[in-house]
């Protein structure tokens, strides 16, 4: 699928990004200078997030609550990269505000600190699959890519302009990704630190004989194909979040 709008000679369609696909590469100003990326991030996870407009409220809540968690998400090795396709002042002009005059639930005097990127030209939108022309030509929606530090796309979720994140899930969904790729496991529905993981199906019928006759004794199996195992919450808050 490609991002089409009517192309001239300064115009590309570009293919949507999906999960495994390199991060696209791009040059960009942003709130706390110019960044290269995904190359300045190597090393780091980082969510890159989209929103549809400066001085709007739901964009105002997300990027507060955002702001107060960023501290949690660094903890779990992570960095946060905003993007509208807002100007360089009107994106200052908006977080001095929300720093200033905003109170939202128990958050004020929040100080956004993560980089927010200028994108008038949607280069940035238009190579991320953030313009959603069925939603608005001219708004990023609400779009969300979780990168590991090898600049690798592991999560892509889009919410529409009217929908606030929830951000209790883009933080699940950041440590069971480290947890999978820590223990070499999947991670059941709901999944947090301390429940149990899934563990890969038997390859043969000899392993899933095994499994079933409890040979394999710190698993626990329902059937030869669903065998979970138990990983402590200590020893992912001490693999993942290095604690």
């Amino acid at each position: 699928m490609y991002q089409m709008e009517n192309l001239n000679e300064n115009q590309v369609a570009y293919p949507m990004p999906r999960i495994g696909d390199a991060a696209p590469e791009f040059q960009a100003v942003t709130t706390q200078g110019n960044i290269n990326f995904p190359a300045d991030y190597k090393g780091n996870w980082v969510i890159l997030f989209s929103h549809p407009a400066d001085f709007t409220p739901v964009c105002t809540s997300e990027f507060m609550t955002f702001a107060t968690m960023e501290e949690k998400f660094a903890e779990a090795n992570c960095k946060l990269v905003g993007l509208s396709v807002d100007g360089l002042y009107s994106h200052i002009a908006w977080l001095l505000t929300i720093k200033e005059k905003i109170e939202y639930r128990d958050m004020k005097n929040v100080e956004v600190k993560f980089p927010l990127i200028e994108d008038i030209s949607m280069n940035v939108a238009k190579k991320y699959g953030m313009i959603q022309p069925g939603e608005s030509s001219t708004q990023a929606v609400r779009a969300v890519f979780i990168i590991d530090p090898k600049g690798v796309i592991r999560t892509i979720i889009y919410y529409p302009l009217s929908l606030g994140r929830n951000f209790d899930e883009l933080y699940r969904a950041l440590v069971a990704l480290q947890a999978a790729d820590a223990f070499g496991v999947a991670t059941p529905a709901d999944w947090r630190p301390g429940d149990d993981v899934i563990i890969s199906p038997a390859g043969s019928c000899g392993k899933a004989k095994d499994r079933m006759e409890g040979k394999e004794e710190e698993l626990d199996c329902k059937d030869w194909f669903f065998c979970t195992k138990k990983i402590s919450k200590e020893e992912v808050l001490e693999k993942v979040l290095k604690k």
